[in-house]
């Protein structure tokens, strides 16, 4: 498909200049452009690429001079991250996906499928789901009884939407994502070593065998709007409430929400993030790759943690989190100082005590 300079611009609420009517298909890094394509050079780091590719047409940096840079027409950013987002809706396709319910897809009678959707196929929608106007899901989804999904939504291949949860509008899940499933809960008769270690922090009477015992879910998953869940993430059902994940969060691949979990509005969750049962995580809180969350804490709004962070008590609201246990930033950066210091200081003891008098070490 082809997009003139003013089309673009207009999508993007930028300022352009040149020939607008030039016509591009698709866009491409400096360097790397074709004549058809849109140059990215949103930062002046970027604009030497620009002589070494064949673009007619960039995105640049306000007050780029792009007339020696050998362009015929440019697009203004004062952000770039922001103009890559609206250029990339603009020119994302999405997925081919005809219209109506495939043949081969197997719906339940009882089931309810807005107008306009598009369902894939070897879907398979059960009793009494109900699935809103202009959703879009791709082959071998797979949505169980009385699961409620709202308005142009976005299912990918593989999929599993479990029983009775419900998600919002404009709702998109990639790839082999798992929503709904049980979650990981266990109880012995007896007191288990593992609630004997809580207790004690360390210490252990007489181990002795013991045998877990399963606590189904009864509850399910609420998401919100505007959320996007990643490949293969999965997100536990609650044991008597909902689990729930709030309006506009993001979750990255791999994600982990265990039963009981409630995330606020706005969050990032990235990859390989795990967030334990029954944890409250706020309003517009980022947890990096490989952060991990202990069960039944809270971590207030604002929080960011960096990667690989884990945070074992409550995080308090604003607070920048790092390292193993969580700590804030200033003073995880204080201690991996000190840590780098480590050898040098026992260098330095081991030099004075070989100065002290033979025996006098051990006074």
């Amino acid at each position: 498909m082809a997009y003139t300079i003013r089309d673009i611009a207009a999508a993007l609420g930028a300022e352009a200049e040149g020939d607008l009517d030039l016509t591009v298909s698709g866009a491409a890094e400096p360097a790397a452009a074709g004549p058809a394509q849109l140059a990215l050079a949103m930062d002046p780091r970027y604009g030497d690429g620009i002589a070494r590719g064949k673009a007619q047409a960039a995105v640049v940096w306000p007050g780029a001079d792009w007339r020696a840079m050998g362009l015929k027409a440019a697009i203004f950013a004062p952000r770039g991250r922001l103009a890559m987002a609206g250029l990339t809706r603009l020119m994302d396709p999405g997925p081919a996906l005809a219209p109506g319910i495939h043949r081969l897809a197997d719906v339940d009678p009882s089931a309810e499928i807005g107008a306009g959707a598009a369902i894939g196929p070897f879907v398979v929608i059960g009793p009494g789901a109900v699935i809103g106007p202009n959703a879009r899901i791709a082959s071998h989804v797979s949505i169980a009884e009385g699961a409620r999904i709202g308005r142009d939504a976005l299912i990918l291949q593989g999929a599993r939407i479990g029983a009775r949860v419900s998600i919002g509008d404009r709702f998109i899940c990639q790839p082999g994502a798992v929503i709904g499933s049980d979650g990981f809960s266990f109880v012995t008769p007896e007191k288990s070593g593992v609630e004997e270690i809580r207790e004690t922090l360390g210490q252990r009477a007489e181990i002795h065998g013991q045998s877990w015992t399963r606590i189904a879910s009864l509850g399910a998953v609420t998401i919100g709007d505007d959320v996007e869940i990643g490949a293969n993430s999965c997100i536990d059902r609650g044991t008597i409430r909902d689990t729930v994940i709030g309006s506009g969060s993001k979750l990255d691949n791999l994600v982990h929400i265990g039963h009981n979990v409630q995330i606020g509005r706005d969050c990032l969750l990235c990859g390989q993030v795990g967030v334990a049962g029954s944890s409250r995580i706020g309003d517009r809180v980022v947890l990096a790759g490989q952060c991990g969350v202990n069960d039944n804490i809270f971590v207030g709004d604002d929080v960011i943690a960096g990667g690989a962070t884990k945070i074992f008590t409550n995080a308090p609201a604003g607070r920048v989190l790092l390292g193993y246990p969580a700590v804030k930033m200033e003073t995880h950066v204080e201690l991996q100082k000190a840590l780098r210091r480590l050898p040098r200081l026992a260098e330095k003891v081991a030099g004075l005590e070989k100065m002290l008098p033979k025996g006098q070490d051990d006074a």
